[in-house]
């Protein structure tokens, strides 16, 4: 049995929960070793306080659930078997006294709750979230190494971007030189849909990448992240192409100044709200308060967005174990966007940087 999921029996014991039935690909990844996207099937991780835990998952998956390393029950069904009938025999063999049942609430859809409460119809659910988000919350060594390869990645694919900058290339065509050249060296998968916003469309957080060309006096914002064996990186940069206004000047060095300053601020014993505030109080002495909407941060690991969340009213203490992105906005329309964003790893007395790209304001004149 591996460590996690003798940590999360162990809790299953002391809160006297007698099945747990975890349901995202993310966590049944993180406790049994195998990954799936099974799109609308079933995959499922039964566990049990000192049983034999199982696995659900398609039938045509249950080679690569072994080879995964998996070396219990595997319950594999195709497309016409009814795996809750399964699943049910399975559970009967262990346990058959069921008063309380842990399930991932915010994951599980109507359907499948309506079938599990069908499986124990006497049964209190409560959440597993948030032991399974404290558990993944502190990173091994293991996978903060897998983490700083991915992070070394998302550093190539900025460089990769920033060289590929001209006038009149467009969003699109330099995302894909920058997607094109991660291939090439085996990456499969991005964190989430790469960002590479120009001029007025960078001063949308969350903007999309388009035909909008390059022009001089643009900042230019790139925001993307890589998967290695399962775990993320996130990185965001902003750069000039070509001489930029005063204004543009100043809301750059506001967001790098208050990004320096959060990181300077995270270490074991201080809160997220202290980082928060750190770098929120610098952009709102500057008179751009209003301008950054959103968190400083938020967990990375498996998932893109994990815990923390890194914002002004988050009272948890950060340990050491803890990784984090810190990237702090401004975004004035019709003026300028700017993002500053780095992965930290929070050590036994400070902070680790792991994204390593420059932060200084580059000028690209090409």
């Amino acid at each position: 049995m591996n460590q996690r999921l003798s940590k999360f029996q162990a809790w299953m014991k002391e809160n006297d929960i007698q099945v747990s039935f975890i349901t995202s690909s993310e966590n049944v990844f993180y406790l049994s070793g195998f990954y799936s996207d099974p799109h609308e099937r079933l995959l499922a991780l039964g566990i049990f306080q000192d049983d034999e835990p199982f696995l659900v998952c398609p039938g045509m998956e249950k080679h690569g659930a072994k080879n995964s390393g998996w070396e219990s029950e595997i319950i594999g069904y195709s497309d016409i078997d009814h795996p809750w009938e399964m699943i049910q025999q399975a559970i009967n063999k262990r346990s058959k006294n069921i008063s309380k049942v842990a399930i991932e609430k915010e994951h599980m859809n109507v359907e499948r709750y309506e079938a599990i409460s069908n499986l124990f119809p006497n049964a209190t659910f409560i959440s597993a979230e948030e032991k399974l988000r404290k558990l993944r919350m502190i990173k091994d060594a293991k996978e903060l190494k897998t983490i700083e390869e991915a992070c070394s990645l998302a550093d190539f694919a900025v460089e990769v971007g920033v060289s590929e900058i001209k006038e009149g290339k467009t969003e699109l065509e330099i995302l894909s030189a920058i997607e094109f050249a991660l291939k090439k060296k085996g990456v499969t998968e991005m964190s989430f849909a790469t960002m590479v916003l120009t001029g007025a469309n960078a001063a949308s957080p969350h903007g999309n990448p388009g035909l909008t060309k390059i022009q001089k006096g643009d900042l230019v914002l790139f925001d993307l992240g890589v998967v290695v064996d399962r775990y993320c990186s996130d990185i965001t940069r902003t750069v000039a192409y070509g001489d930029i206004n005063e204004k543009q000047k100043e809301i750059y060095d506001t967001v790098l100044n208050a990004q320096l300053a959060a990181i300077d601020a995270s270490k074991p014993g201080v809160t997220s709200a202290d980082v928060d505030l750190t770098a929120r109080r610098i952009i709102a002495e500057a008179g751009y308060g209003e301008y950054f909407p959103h968190r400083l941060g938020h967990g990375l690991g498996i998932s893109v967005h994990e815990y923390p969340s890194m914002t002004e009213t988050n009272q948890l203490i950060l340990e050491e174990g803890m990784v984090y992105t810190i990237e702090p906005g401004i975004y004035v329309p019709d003026v300028a966007g700017v993002r500053i964003e780095d992965d930290v790893y929070i050590t036994a007395d400070g902070v680790k940087v792991l994204t390593k790209f420059p932060k200084d304001l580059q000028i690209i004149r090409q």
